[in-house]
């Protein structure tokens, strides 16, 4: 009767010891509680918890990579449009991720959603497609203030996607498509400017002398002679023409 008495304390002690024994890895943090009241923050390693008396509560610092949820998000320009994004952060203050918040992990969800319809429905769709790197800062700096108090540091905020629908998709491509023909347009009346303005000196060059346009018609007859056309119509200059109706005048007197 003794050795059955003596049996079942040495398996209640064994087990008191196996309860009160833990290994933390080392990316692992306990939380432990005397009494209900915080008491320290212990590990990686082994750490010994007294039972009944002492709990714990164990946080991860490694760094989570959380996805958010495609959400709504109308823009400023009252354009409609889903959003996901990706965030990334880490627990640096154990003891306040586990008394100043329930379940940090959802908390950090939560609020990443509500920032991210916040912060994008403030900007016009134009700068939510050519804009990115700076809405990335700008949420990761917001989630990052409010999760302070939280013991939870976020690191990095990307946008992944900006899904529109079959008609504004069109209306982009037809808003660039404009916009090409636009640049198009000014390029060109930009080029005729310029060869106006070179037309012009060139004009003011040849009539400096008399003898130039006479020059330049020449190398013009040249010209067309080596493209081997059958027929050439090639007006005469007044310059060439004037001195033969004077001889011709002339002679006639």
């Amino acid at each position: 009767m003794i050795s059955y008495f003596t049996g079942l304390l040495l398996a209640a002690i064994a087990l008191l010891i196996m309860y009160a024994i833990r290994i933390l890895r080392e990316y692992e943090r306990a939380v432990v509680f005397f009494l209900g009241r915080f008491q320290s923050v212990k590990g990686p390693g082994l750490i010994i918890i007294i039972p009944v008396i002492q709990t714990m509560e164990r946080v991860d610092l490694r760094t989570v990579v959380m996805d958010v949820p495609s959400q709504d998000v109308i823009s400023r320009d009252n354009v409609s449009v889903k959003v996901n994004a990706v965030v990334y952060y880490r627990v640096i203050d154990p003891q306040s991720a586990i008394i100043n918040v329930e379940h940090y992990n959802e908390a950090v969800s939560q609020l990443a959603q509500t920032t991210l319809r916040s912060v994008l429905g403030k900007h016009e769709l134009d700068e939510m497609l050519s804009e990115r790197d700076k809405l990335n800062v700008d949420i990761q700096k917001i989630l990052d203030e409010q999760t302070d108090a939280w013991g939870v540091k976020v690191t990095n905020v990307e946008i992944k996607h900006i899904d529109l629908d079959e008609s504004m998709i069109r209306a982009i491509a037809r808003q660039a498509e404009a916009e090409r023909a636009r640049r198009a347009k000014v390029i060109h009346a930009e080029g005729e400017a310029q060869a106006a303005t070179k037309l012009t000196e060139a004009a003011d060059t040849l009539s400096k002398n008399s003898n130039s346009i006479t020059l330049r018609y020449m190398q013009t007859l040249i010209d067309i002679a080596g493209e081997k056309n059958s027929t050439i119509v090639f007006p005469l200059p007044l310059d060439l023409i004037r001195p033969i109706m004077k001889k011709v005048a002339g002679e006639e007197s």
